[in-house]
């Protein structure tokens, strides 16, 4: 496939949705699978690779003609697969790497950063995949492709953009030989976070990531 075809604005629709709906199925398969490993450094480089394929998905689908679906309300899915148990698999095995200082809009100037946690990242994102997917598996191709790129601009294109810039901070730490930084507090759940955290984290990333990369530990 050539780079005309696969970003053309104006692609066969329904070409167009099998290669997002492989990119998709390929994050939600890759993603379940690393939540179940043991180690972060297992984790973290798989996951800046699975974030930033879907991306490119999201890139696509942003680039794309809009796409109207077919009928004026959205069919009824039935019950949908939370995704929680995605979500506390990878808060246990990212801690304490888990929270993250977000810009929320980087047109819209804010007084404080706004705290995240990858592991709800991760989570957010296969649920909203999810949806799209179960259109497209009852054959309502439209119906998908339309839900895949309203949702990349309202939800899911910020969250995985958001995702893959901690991630990649947390690589360019380790190869940079950069411990983290205080950070001030944030947490997605209490007002303020243990005193120890960033020094608990550089510790992790030293000893858990570092090491089994063959990097040189944070000194």
């Amino acid at each position: 496939m050539s780079d005309a075809t696969l970003n053309s604005v104006k692609q066969d629709p329904d070409d167009f949705a099998v290669q997002i709906a492989d990119q998709i199925k390929t994050f939600i398969v890759a993603v379940t699978e690393v939540s179940k490993v043991e180690e972060p450094e297992e984790a973290v480089p798989v996951l800046l690779l699975q974030v930033s394929q879907l991306l490119l998905a999201g890139g696509r689908l942003g680039a794309y003609e809009d796409i109207v679906p077919d009928e004026r309300y959205e069919p009824d899915l039935g019950a949908e697969p939370d995704a929680d148990g995605l979500r506390e698999r990878f808060a246990a095995l990212l801690e304490p790497i888990d929270v993250y200082s977000e810009v929320f809009d980087p047109y819209e100037p804010r007084k404080a950063p706004v705290p995240a946690r990858i592991s709800d990242d991760l989570a957010d994102l296969v649920t909203d995949l999810r949806h799209g997917l179960a259109h497209y598996e009852e054959d309502r191709t439209t119906e998908a492709l339309w839900w895949w790129q309203f949702s990349y601009f309202s939800n899911w294109g910020s969250t995985a953009s958001a995702t893959l810039r901690a991630l990649q901070s947390l690589i360019a730490h380790i190869r940079l030989n950069q411990p983290l930084q205080e950070l001030d507090g944030l947490d997605t759940d209490t007002e303020t976070l243990d005193d120890d955290l960033a020094e608990e984290a550089g510790r992790v990333m030293a000893e858990e990531i570092a090491g089994p990369l063959g990097l040189r530990p944070v000194q």
